[in-house]
């Protein structure tokens, strides 16, 4: 069965109730460049505050589970013409994780890598902050290592064709199924990931740990992250035959990491 042919009902049939922890990374600067425009933080409240009114409105599912904003701000907002592997331009936010601090670091390390490369006289970026925290997550799910989905791994793992991946995950949509599990093709050591579809299937409404802060510096070769003694470093030369066929297509990646 190809992934041209699944349907809904076929999907739910093979769904699951899945619990699992992910890790994700944004860029740190919610508090930060806030602060630097204000003298103090009485202003940096209010200012906040008139930010916050020009964004798009939190999603109903997302208020109703008192979501914090690490955690629904992926939902939020209106969908773009940046690649994600199960966001089309057209559809509902994704709420994207790892099993592990390390994938969580390769898949937003290769997107800030794409920018470094997409931008002309750049040669690095950082070292800058970014921060990393924890989800709990208990809802259905699918788990596309795992037979009869496995099938069409050449299709999941494309490393920059989103054709299969979207449309897989409308139909999951479709099933009420909120979780697919998938292998990360980032990760060049085969980490696993989530694709959160649903703001409702988080089990605790906050981080189930306290955030972490790491430094991420770019260059043309490598992404490197550190933090009190720890360090991670991705060899990107891999992915420069992909970035030439993407720039090829006209293709512009998401700010965020997304596989």
């Amino acid at each position: 069965m190809s992934s041209n042919t699944w349907t809904p009902r076929e999907v739910a049939r093979k769904a699951s109730r899945t619990s699992v922890r992910l890790w994700r990374a944004v860029e740190a600067q919610h508090v930060s460049s806030t602060l630097q425009l204000v003298d103090n933080l009485e202003e940096q409240e209010v200012l906040e505050d008139i930010l916050e009114e020009t964004k798009p409105s939190i999603p109903a599912a997302a208020r109703k589970a008192k979501l914090h904003y690490l955690l629904f701000t992926p939902f939020r907002y209106h969908p773009s013409s940046w690649l994600s592997r199960f966001r089309g331009p057209n559809d509902p936010g994704v709420f994207y994780g790892a099993d592990v601090i390390k994938t969580a670091c390769a898949e937003l390390g290769y997107w800030r890598w794409r920018f470094l490369i997409d931008s002309k006289g750049l040669e690095r970026l950082g070292p800058a902050p970014q921060t990393l925290f924890e989800t709990s997550v208990d809802t259905l799910g699918v788990d596309l290592e795992k037979l009869p989905f496995s099938r069409d791994s050449g299709l999941w793992q494309h490393p920059n064709d989103y054709t299969a991946t979207q449309a897989f995950a409308r139909v999951t949509r479709e099933a009420g199924v909120r979780l697919i599990r998938y292998r990360s093709v980032r990760d060049q050591e085969v980490g696993r990931c989530g694709a959160v579809l649903h703001p409702d299937a988080f089990r605790s409404p906050n981080p189930i740990s306290p955030t972490q802060t790491w430094m991420l510096t770019i260059t043309q070769d490598f992404v490197f992250w550190q933090r009190d003694g720890e360090a991670f470093q991705f060899n990107m030369e891999r992915w420069k035959p992909v970035v030439s066929k993407n720039s090829a297509e006209g293709l512009t990646p998401p700010r965020g990491g997304s596989s």
